[in-house]
């Protein structure tokens, strides 16, 4: 089954225009409809025997918290505190966020940012396109259909078959970093590397899920909600 027959199957593109009537309606509308989905979830979580948490960063996901605590669902919210504003940081130490670390080595230490520069290379630009540049400086058979997508935005079978998709790297980033693939372009002598986020925020988030039989609450503007169904369909 390719990324077409997918979408297709899960109804994405009914589901893409229920949500846009949705977000056409009021602000009592959209109120009442998140009081709903959030019990509905919570309730889920306690039949299947689990707990729920919130991740908490920035604005978005303190608003999500803020807004469960003062509908009745009292989770926790756990932060890697130390990566944010010290002004944020004061705002997670106010709400009683727990805070954690970043993931550990093999030796016991905490991953930082320089080391995970050293080790894995530089989160350039966004995590999106650092991760295609990461599949462009390290080739191999698995990830060659990937690799032709983000040089040219040709999905190839699994994905439909589809041209000029958003995979494709914006031509100037081409110009800068797709030397590995096509020897018009430049090929910067240091690694790049999406993984600094997965070391410093997700994996510590993820790992403390997994100790305290805890799933996420997720709060997503509908900008990002966007940006996840184009990257899905691409």
């Amino acid at each position: 089954m390719n990324v077409m027959e997918r979408m297709k199957s899960i109804g994405a593109d009914q589901k893409m225009a229920d949500f846009k009537i949705k977000q056409k309606q009021d602000y009592e509308f959209k109120k009442n409809y998140a009081y709903a989905r959030a019990w509905e979830f919570y309730n889920e979580c306690q039949k299947r025997e689990l707990n729920c948490h919130v991740s908490i960063g920035g604005l978005d996901s303190i608003t999500l918290y803020l807004f469960l605590k003062d509908i009745g669902i009292d989770v926790p919210g756990i932060s890697i505190s130390y990566l944010e504003d010290v002004t944020i940081q004061k705002i997670h130490k106010e709400l009683g966020i727990e805070r954690l670390k970043s993931a550990k080595k093999k030796d016991g230490t905490c991953w930082n940012k320089s080391s995970i520069i050293q080790e894995f290379g530089f989160p350039v630009l966004s995590k999106e396109i650092a991760q295609k540049i990461e599949y462009l400086q390290n080739p191999s058979d698995k990830n060659s259909t990937i690799r032709h997508a983000i040089m040219t935005g040709e999905t190839g079978e699994y994905g439909g078959n589809r041209k000029n998709t958003r995979m494709k790297l914006s031509q100037c980033w081409l110009e800068k970093f797709g030397g590995y693939e096509n020897s018009d372009y430049s090929k910067p002598d240091f690694k790049v590397s999406s993984k600094c986020c997965y070391y410093l925020k997700e994996k510590p988030c993820d790992d403390w899920a997994k100790e305290h039989n805890s799933v996420p609450f997720l709060g997503m503007m509908a900008s990002e909600g966007g940006a996840e169904k184009q990257k899905s369909n691409d």
